[in-house]
């Protein structure tokens, strides 16, 4: 009865818990030192700037390449996927800055969940963290059933379910089980829960020998493919100018890793020199080598011709007639993928382990291993949800939910940014910060709305991309003597240019996503808000409460002695 009374009791303050909840912040140090001491022991900081290099470019190359390009390429943006891969890497190159900056300021493993919780509050920041997290399950399950597809063409094995178990009765899209895929999670779940130093140097030599196929590629299909099929059979941009603004929004799941750098914060020996580098450094070279394997697909087949599964392999075989390199491609393509898998599964185990420091999920996830030195329960409890994913779910249905939240957590951060750098807390009025933050986003929204207006494309393009301009010069000159002052280390130049632009160029991909991910991501968005008001809420306001008893209790004790 005393439990159903306390349940009862914390129903029915609810409303108040939110009031005291939802906005609180927490400062930097309080994020670098008693919010992380509860995880008991500390993350060891044994990696160097070049580490963190090799984990941004490895966690990036497996995904874009090998599992968008070829589909994108086919059926949205034709050979002008190389202007998709670029629209999507200024974006991420823009968002990277802002990821560069906030973890020289927070240098913690939370990434932006901790970024958007010491700016906006405990809702925003597991409102974003939840998402990021549900983005890095879901891209984790499709790269590891899209191994199963390269290393199937490793052998020759052109059948895309050759090595999946057909399993009638199931609806289709979820009845091909995917034992090798649920293999491969088992065994880098298995290596990041034994030491993290360990998991990058296994990684840098998969990305190291992965580089090394991407120039073999490269070279050999710009050699042996033709200009021509650049414009056969309908021109370099058959889906329009529409098709490669889609393409870009598609191919952006191929950015999803630069931020899980961002997550080996509380692992770097020098946090303030190897962030920007590892993060910004990355998101450019891939960014180079996404566009030149892009035009390397797409000169050596025409873009109707490209195979949906396994597309570089696909045109090795078919085009140039090379079956041997063929292999050779899916067999770089296998190891690429298992770099990918191994940085994203490191840095999705450190947000879940930090939202769980903050007691948004149960503190049991938060424990680090005092031998090891790595969050092993969130590892590997993750482990299993990314497993079962890839056992059943279909390549597709896993895309159709991806970009988006990635992408709204990404403007989160940028909008985050220019709020931390432009209002000091306790001296500057936020009002004039969060109104230029409100018109920025409606211009942006005005804009991207624009396009899908027959009749008044053009005018309304330009009429809200100029308003953009000039409400981000107004604030530029009207809010310069309010900067709160940028860290001593590293920060973004040209601000807030690079962060306006970022907030408009997410909101323009947001935009062009079908209405199917809009419901997807509904629905998880009301799973978060949920588990939020239901037990988030309340894990965090009795932790506080329990928090200022003992103090008043510690501190009576002094007193008394």
């Amino acid at each position: 009865m005393a439990a159903l009374r306390d349940v009862l009791l914390s129903i029915a303050q609810t409303p108040h818990r939110l009031r005291r909840r939802a906005l609180v912040t927490w400062t930097p140090a309080q994020e670098m030192n008693e919010v992380r001491d509860r995880s008991g022991a500390r993350m060891k900081r044994r990696l160097e700037w070049y580490d963190l290099v090799a984990l941004g470019v490895g966690g990036m190359l497996g995904a874009g390449v090998f599992v968008t390009t070829g589909r994108v390429a086919r059926d949205t943006a034709g050979p002008a996927v190389l202007a998709s891969y670029v629209i999507a890497g200024v974006s991420a190159l823009l968002s990277s800055f802002c990821y560069a900056e906030f973890s020289v300021r927070v240098p913690v493993a939370g990434g932006a969940f901790s970024y958007l919780r010491v700016t906006f509050g405990e809702f925003v920041g597991f409102f974003g963290g939840a998402n990021i997290l549900m983005e890095y399950v879901l891209s984790n399950a499709a790269v590891a059933r899209s191994f199963t597809d390269y290393l199937a063409s490793t052998f020759g094995v052109k059948e895309p379910n050759a090595w999946r178990i057909v399993v009638d009765g199931i609806p289709e899209g979820y009845n091909a089980l995917d034992v090798p895929a649920v293999a491969l999670i088992v065994i880098i779940t298995v290596c990041l829960c034994y030491s993290t130093k360990e998991s990058s140097m296994l990684n840098m030599v998969l990305t190291v020998f992965h580089l090394l196929f991407f120039a073999f590629i490269i070279v050999v299909g710009l050699w042996n493919g033709s200009a021509r099929n650049l414009v056969r059979p309908h021109g370099l941009a058959p889906y329009g100018v529409r098709g490669v603004v889609d393409g870009a929004a598609i191919v952006y799941f191929s950015y999803i890793g630069y931020d899980s750098a961002s997550t080996m914060a509380e692992e770097i020996r020098d946090p303030a020199r190897a962030l920007p580098v590892g993060i910004a450094g990355s998101v450019l070279v891939v960014s180079a080598l996404y566009c030149l394997m892009s035009v390397a697909l797409c000169v050596m087949l025409p873009y109707n011709e490209i195979s949906e599964t396994a597309p570089f392999s696909s045109a090795f075989r078919e085009k140039v007639g090379w079956r041997w390199a063929s292999s050779v491609v899916g067999a770089g393509a296998s190891l690429g993928i298992v770099a990918s898998l191994l940085v994203a599964m490191l840095g999705q185990a450190r947000y879940l382990c930090v939202i769980a420091r903050a007691r948004l999920v149960p503190s049991w996830l938060a424990k680090v291993h005092p031998s090891t030195g790595t969050p092993m329960n969130a590892t590997i409890f993750l482990g299993f949800c990314t497993a079962t994913l890839a056992l059943f779910t279909e390549l597709q249905i896993v895309f159709e939910m991806i970009s988006i939240g990635t992408l709204l957590v990404f403007y989160l951060v940028a909008n985050a940014l220019i709020y931390h750098r432009y209002v000091k807390v306790g001296a500057n009025r936020p009002l004039h910060v969060l109104l230029f933050l409100l018109l920025l986003t409606l211009s942006s929204l005005g804009f991207s709305l624009s396009r899908k207006i027959d009749g008044w494309c053009r005018w309304g393009m330009a009429l809200f991309g100029l308003i953009s301009i000039a409400i981000t010069t107004i604030f530029h000159c009207t809010a310069r003597q309010d900067v709160a002052g940028p860290p001593p280390e590293w920060s973004v130049p040209l601000m807030p240019w690079p962060a306006a632009a970022s907030v408009f160029l997410n909101v323009f991909l947001i935009t062009t996503l079908k209405m199917r991910s809009y419901q997807r991501f509904g629905i998880w968005s009301l799973v978060i808000i949920v588990f939020y008001v239901c037990y988030g809420v309340h894990s965090t306001y009795s932790a506080e409460e329990n928090e200022v008893v003992n103090a008043m209790i510690h501190h009576s004790n002094l007193d008394t002695s």
